[in-house]
């Protein structure tokens, strides 16, 4: 039996995963006929999944899905003209240790959000910091940073560090010229050394003019497309399909 002295050193050490394995484990007649080294080994995999499953679920939490359920293997491909290998392949994470952008591009209610989401939970299945955020939301922050601290600096370093980052309605209002330099800085610190996910309902060449025009506009482009995969959600309602298939 470990003693209360052991349990406390363990726990003090943030090991009392380790307690819990020894109280399950040893509960099993065969346990003191197991040799010391399957032993530690059966306890040493209950520690790293429970160590797994922790992190994983804090960064799920972090992220703040808009739809913290999304699966991959819940994804519906008959009628919208999505190529199931290629996601199966983005589920994989890859694009993010290549620091590749993806872009879901369709109509309202296609299913982009969804899509977002599934990869963004993978990501965080593979322990990569993950965070979703609105486009509308994340100027207003800028614009709350600005009043506060004069400057956006801190706002740039936290969303710059992320793994994954998932920008949802992407150019769905007008933006200023001061949203316009804050969006430029911002994709050039995740240039080349992160991936970005964007859902937005416009096309590829509707975005120089939404995002403002000039060269700021342009340098945006550039650093988004030059590496991105672009997926078309294609018209089909999916809120409406799921709405029928649950009735």
């Amino acid at each position: 039996m470990i003693n209360d002295e052991t349990k406390k050193k363990l726990r003090e050490l943030k090991l009392g995963e380790l307690i819990n394995a020894y109280e399950i484990y040893s509960k099993n007649a065969d346990w003191t006929e197991l040799p010391f080294e399957q032993k530690f080994q059966m306890m040493a995999d209950y520690l790293y999944q429970e160590k797994y499953n922790n992190s994983v679920k804090i960064l799920m939490a972090k992220a703040k899905f808009r739809i913290p359920k999304a699966e991959v293997t819940s994804l519906v491909y008959e009628g919208r003209g999505i190529d199931r290998n290629l996601i199966t392949e983005l589920s994989t994470c890859q694009f993010i240790s290549s620091n590749t952008n993806i872009v879901f591009q369709g109509f309202t209610g296609s299913g982009k959000t969804y899509l977002a989401c599934a990869l963004g939970r993978q990501a965080c299945k593979q322990r990569y910091s993950t965070k979703y955020i609105r486009l509308p939301d994340l100027l207003v922050e800028h614009d709350e940073e600005k009043i506060q601290r004069g400057n956006a600096k801190r706002l740039l370093k936290k969303y710059g560090s992320y793994g994954l980052l998932i920008i949802d309605e992407w150019l769905m209002d007008d933006i200023s010229d001061e949203e316009q330099h804050f969006i430029f800085e911002l994709i050039e610190r995740r240039h080349d050394e992160a991936s970005t996910i964007f859902c937005t309902q416009y096309k590829k060449d509707d975005w120089f003019d939404r995002l403002g025009g000039g060269v700021h506009a342009d340098a945006i482009l550039d650093r988004i497309v030059h590496n991105a995969i672009f997926v078309e959600t294609g018209s089909m309602n999916m809120r409406e399909f799921c709405a029928k298939m649950h009735k």
